[in-house]
């Protein structure tokens, strides 16, 4: 059974759906944040790190989770963030499926 209470069938039997395709139809997104940061040794420098996760735009809670753990945990103090985000899901796209037909 998924978190909707609907089983994936499959040719080996039944299923669960992956945790991202749930947080998926529950209206998450695919974001990924370019995060510059500067090198604690050399703070001239900037380092590029790469994020990428499943969160709601536009108030991207889970980035905003990664980013605070980040300024209490690690030494590189952040200079910017760019986002982006795609719904890879959208309702127009996914439709429920109420019966099944068998042709033999």
């Amino acid at each position: 059974m998924t978190g909707l209470g609907l089983p994936l069938r499959t040719g080996e039997g039944v299923r669960m759906a992956s945790k991202d395709f749930i947080r998926q139809l529950e209206g998450y997104g695919l974001t990924t944040a370019q995060i510059l940061y500067r090198m604690p040794d050399h703070p001239t420098f900037l380092q590029t790190y790469i994020w990428q996760d499943y969160d709601l735009a536009p108030r991207f809670p889970v980035l905003i989770d990664f980013l605070e753990f980040w300024k209490r945990e690690l030494a590189g103090p952040l200079h910017s963030v760019t986002i982006t985000h795609a719904q890879l899901i959208r309702p127009a796209e996914f439709r429920a499926v109420s019966g099944e037909i068998n042709i033999h």
